[in-house]
């Protein structure tokens, strides 16, 4: 019995290439999408733990004025030990009312390294704003 070959026009050389031209690009926006969107998320989770963070310590100031201090003085802090934000694009606002400790941590993000690929996929938010509130009171 004689093997049967493809007829020239059933080959099948060159799929792999036409497909690969036509799920690449989807591939490669995705993972282009990951890393970018990752990097966001990540530095939105630093800047909520620094919030975090200046609410607690301030809870140990005796008026407000000391509050704001150790608030600002423990975000600073923190940042310096972070491995993704830039502490010179960090904003630290507090606001004491009487009741609650409101820190809030501001964080510019426009030139960030992590964020360079941005332009390729549609972009997240350029500043990333986090706050902590914590009771100063009785309940």
């Amino acid at each position: 019995m004689r093997a049967r070959h493809p007829l020239p026009h059933q080959s099948e050389q060159g799929s792999a290439a036409v497909e690969f031209a036509l799920v690449g690009p989807l591939f490669i926006f995705l993972i282009i999408a990951t890393v970018v969107y990752g990097s966001w998320m990540w530095m939105a989770q630093g800047v909520q733990s620094l919030a975090a963070e200046g609410a607690r310590a301030a809870l140990a100031g005796i008026n407000a004025e000391e509050r704001a201090d150790l608030a600002r003085t423990a975000v600073t802090g923190s940042v310096d030990g972070s491995t993704i934000l830039e502490p010179e694009s960090l904003h630290v606002s507090v606001s004491d009312d009487g009741s609650a400790i409101r820190v809030i941590v501001t964080y510019d993000a426009t030139h960030h390294p992590l964020l360079a690929l941005a332009g390729l996929v549609p972009p997240p938010p350029q500043t990333i704003r986090r706050e902590a509130v914590v009771r100063t009171g009785g309940y």
